[in-house]
């Protein structure tokens, strides 16, 4: 008879679910995360209405984008805990009605306070997702083809960006021809307004089908004890405490993404202010965009990912991390510089490229590094760290914008922010690897 100890040591004798059942999961949490970016990635593109509305400055939008990620990582940390215990499906039904009934509130909003927090709401939805998802994927697939589903649930970032894209822009053209729109139970609307609580209602339809739905079982995890002793809160600290430049240099590499993204927000307006594109337009053409460039970026990353881990390149999510952010950084401060919208946006679309490759790979890459019973709690920890990180990108902006550059050279400000963060996870990129190949080996050497 085996004993517990040689069961928990051999973890792959439990049988993996299907490939049919495995990616049936994974696409319907991918549709859910596509629901989330539309409802966390449309407010940057209202954001001259919003300021024309209640009198705000440049500074007062940095907060407003913030908000959301503010609380995000926050809540994620109990979430992580709560996805390592409880019932994951039924966590992620909830998170997306509270964060589709955050979206609406977002657009019934009667002053700024109310504007921040409904938009701290979303975060608080949207922090049960990502968790429960990396968790579930984590029991659905073995190591060498976890690639492929992280980067296609991944993809969704593009995807829901480039959806709220096309349909705000659709919207804001289409209610600013007619003036106000009127719905039952929430009356006349103007443009901003209306589009936030068309987008927000279908997420509280489709939280429903989660619950009908069946999550893989909890696979157990590996015999890591000389490497981390228990899957409590406190292990997982004390686990990353102990690997604490392995940690912050990646962890700075995916905060610069984050930082990059999450300022431009601003862009909309920077291109409306500096190039005199309309919201509409903007809203269009990089929708298009997005769509076309993101998802298949994303996909390729993950095939690339899994083909070189299975070749026997350890580091090989790593090695992308990379590639992505010597593509990323520098093209998201260049095109600012551009004399026209065009070849701005041109410039911009490569740095769509970089941006996808570190967001598809990032969790790839923390979970070769992340023993099994605490990968929840630090997937938590991990976006609550990248998006604390992040959430400075828009404040930044916000600030030089209204006390350095001015309000009119916003533009100056969404150039700076790339180089201020990206600076320093540059110089720690060949400790970096040097400590996460050594991980690797740490990891592999406690499980046999």
């Amino acid at each position: 008879m085996m004993d517990s100890k040689t069961a928990t040591e051999r973890p792959s004798e439990k049988p993996y679910p299907s490939a049919t059942a495995g990616w049936f999961l994974v696409v319907m949490l991918t549709i859910a995360y596509i629901f989330s970016f539309v409802d966390r990635y449309i407010l940057g593109l209202l954001i001259e209405p919003i300021k024309a509305e209640f009198d705000l400055s440049d500074r007062s939008i940095g907060w407003l984008l913030s908000a959301f990620t503010l609380v995000y990582g926050f809540v994620g940390i109990f979430m992580g805990w709560l996805i390592d215990r409880g019932k994951r499906i039924w966590i992620v039904s909830i998170g997306v009605a509270l964060w589709s009934m955050a979206t609406i509130a977002t657009g019934t909003a009667k002053n700024f306070v109310q504007l921040f927090a409904a938009r701290m709401g979303v975060g608080v939805g949207e922090a049960t997702l990502s968790p429960a998802t990396f968790s579930m994927i984590g029991d659905s697939f073995p190591t060498e083809k976890r690639g492929k589903p992280i980067a296609f649930y991944s993809s969704a970032l593009p995807i829901g960006a480039g959806l709220a894209s096309l349909l705000s822009g659709a919207i804001i053209a289409w209610t600013s021809a007619g003036g106000t729109q009127s719905l039952p139970f929430f009356g006349e609307l103007s443009p901003w307004r209306f589009t936030l609580i068309i987008v927000g209602l279908p997420g509280l339809v489709f939280a429903l089908f989660f619950l009908l739905m069946k999550e893989p079982a909890r696979r157990p995890a590996a015999a890591t004890a000389d490497v981390i002793s228990g899957s409590g809160f406190t292990d997982a600290i004390q686990y990353i405490w102990r690997n604490r430049l392995l940690y912050l240099g990646f962890l700075l590499l995916i905060g610069t993404m984050t930082t990059i993204a999450y300022s431009q927000g601003f862009l909309a307006p920077t291109f409306e202010r500096t190039w005199g594109w309309s919201p509409q337009k903007y809203a269009f053409v990089n929708g298009v965009a997005l769509l076309v460039i993101g998802p298949a970026n994303m996909l390729l990353m993950g095939t690339i990912s899994d083909w070189w881990t299975k070749k026997g390149v350890k580091d090989a999510s790593l090695r992308l991390l990379y590639i992505g952010f010597l593509i990323m950084v520098p093209t998201a401060s260049i095109p600012l510089f551009m004399p026209t919208a065009e070849l701005a946006f041109a410039i911009l679309c490569i740095n769509t490229v970089g941006i996808g490759i570190v967001s598809a790979i990032g969790i790839t890459a923390l979970l070769v590094i992340t023993p099994a019973q605490v990968r929840g709690q630090i997937v938590a920890i991990y976006y609550l760290s990248i998006s604390w990180f992040g959430s400075l990108g828009p404040i930044v902006v916000g600030e030089l914008s209204s006390s350095v550059f001015g309000e009119e050279n916003i533009r100056y400000a969404v150039a700076a922010v790339p180089f201020i963060f990206g600076f320093i996870p540059f110089l720690m990129m060949p400790l970096t690897r040097r400590l996460y190949r050594a991980q690797i080996d740490r990891l592999r050497d406690s499980t046999e």
